[in-house]
């Protein structure tokens, strides 16, 4: 169904939502028209300045965290958008899309590589504004009572993002969620998307974490899931794709005990020739599986085409002089001999206090850690990671990943996964998400992760690699500015 069709729904129909939902009905227009109008204006340069903050991406409706994919799609507003504040304007929305046959869309966060939160000639439900948070001390789901005991937890309603949540449930509360790195993605849509944070080899899937939902199906009734309520949609919800069963109003999260600290480590090692790069892939996959292989190590290790290993690795319930002794054996192997390695950027360590460490206050004082959104007016808390900021408003031109087998991480496989690493990176940069598999993870969120429905080959995987290729945010008919 298209604006000028027959049966698209008359200005009266309209009319009659934008009265159902409180006048948060809003038209969507086109986010590049200042830039059709003069590429070259101030207004144009401005407005893609602006699509390098992730906030200012996740608070207009009309776009979207990645800006698009070569030959698969591009950001195009939604022709309307429901700003929806309750549960009852969710059902407003998916009623008029049903009884008028309009697809219809979800934004929370916004971050769908695959753009699912908008799409052109739709009606678009806007969950922003629904960002309560509730704590709970002892929370037990609806109907449960007989087989679930009361555990601490929160509520977060379908708009929030991680940062605020992590704020309440961290930063306030002296607790542990497990969510999103990236400070803007939005609760509901990790959730549907199964969930890897960076501490995964230590908590788990995010979906499996998940107590409760309550959801919106396409016949307008509102459900409240759980294992003892919908046990099977609760299922599905949880790693089954996000809006494949219906739109996310409320889900409720086990929350657990801080470790002591949380922290980090980065670094890039240049090898001085492709022998040396060989060398030094092997190596580094030996050290992650000797060393970094638990629950105390997870995000990412990349091999580049330029024969550098980078890396950016997070850590919890270490101190830093622990954190700092776990590599040391591996610098010292980089050490001998000196003339096939280049320490480009040095080891550098961060550790601090895991209640610290989503405190913006705090980050702020921490140098080259993260960026502020500088618009004006705009939030002291709302600043997101300089290692984000590479993927915000980027436009995908290539995207391949696949999970590997902890197999892979034996002695008698490593130096075949090493051969493959480095013939990838003559192609492409290739990234070990070492957080994006639950290979090495406690046995219990193995097991609680069976219950999601996620592939299960994340069970045995000890990472997911992405080889990728992306640019600076681009739309359709303007390349950017």
């Amino acid at each position: 169904m298209r604006p000028g069709d027959a049966a698209w729904p008359s200005q009266a129909r309209w009319n009659g939502l934008f009265n159902a939902v409180g006048g948060r009905l809003v038209r969507l227009d086109d986010p590049l028209a200042s830039c059709r109008a003069a590429a070259e204006g101030a207004a144009c340069q401005s407005f893609f300045k602006e699509m390098r903050n992730p906030y200012f991406i996740s608070e207009n409706p009309a776009l979207t965290e990645t800006s698009g994919w070569v030959d698969a799609w591009n950001s195009v507003p939604s022709a309307y958008a429901v700003k929806v504040q309750s549960t009852a304007d969710v059902v407003a929305a998916v009623n008029f899309a049903r009884e008028n046959n309009l697809r219809l869309v979800v934004k929370g966060g916004g971050h769908s590589y695959q753009g699912t939160s908008d799409a052109p000639d739709s009606l678009l439900i806007w969950t922003r504004e629904m960002s309560g948070i509730t704590l709970h001390d002892t929370f037990v789901p609806v109907g449960c009572d007989a087989t679930h005991t009361p555990q601490p937890a929160v509520t977060v309603e379908a708009g929030g993002r991680w940062l605020a949540v992590y704020d309440a449930v961290t930063t306030r509360g002296g607790r542990y969620v497990q969510g999103g790195g990236c400070t803007t993605v939005g609760v509901a849509g990790f959730i549907h998307g199964g969930g890897f944070g960076s501490f995964s080899k230590k908590y788990g899937q995010g979906a499996a974490g998940l107590l409760q939902a309550e959801i919106v199906t396409a016949d307008g009734s509102i459900l409240v899931v759980n294992p003892c309520n919908h046990p099977d949609l609760f299922w599905a919800v949880k790693g089954g794709g996000g809006g494949a069963f219906g739109v996310l109003t409320k889900l409720t999260l086990r929350t657990r005990d801080l470790p002591t600290t949380f922290g980090a480590v980065f670094g890039t090692i240049r090898a001085a020739s492709d022998a040396a790069f060989r060398e030094l892939i092997a190596k580094t996959l030996s050290f992650y599986a000797d060393k970094l292989f638990n629950p105390h190590w997870g995000e990412q290790i990349a091999f580049g085409k330029d024969n550098t290993v980078r890396i950016m690795m997070l850590f919890q319930g270490l101190e830093q002089a622990e954190a700092e002794s776990v590599w040391a054996p591996f610098t010292s192997a980089l050490a001998t001999p000196a003339r096939d390695f280049l320490i480009e950027s040095p080891l550098s360590f961060f550790a601090v206090p895991a209640q610290h460490f989503w405190d913006a206050d705090y980050l702020r004082k921490v140098p080259g850690l993260v960026l502020q959104d500088d618009r004006p007016g705009a939030p002291l808390g709302n600043i997101f990671y300089v290692g984000d900021s590479g993927q915000v408003g980027f436009f995908v031109h290539g995207y391949k990943s696949t999970w590997l087998p902890a197999s892979l991480l034996s002695e008698t496989e490593r130096q075949k996964l090493a051969d493959a690493v480095f013939a990838a990176s003559r192609h492409w940069p290739v990234s070990f998400h070492f957080n994006k598999g639950l290979a090495g993870a406690a046995a219990e969120e193995i097991e609680a992760a069976r219950s999601t429905a996620m592939n299960p080959a994340v069970l045995d995987a000890f990472a997911l690699v992405i080889i990728a290729g992306h640019g600076p945010p681009a739309f359709s008919g303007h390349s950017g500015s």
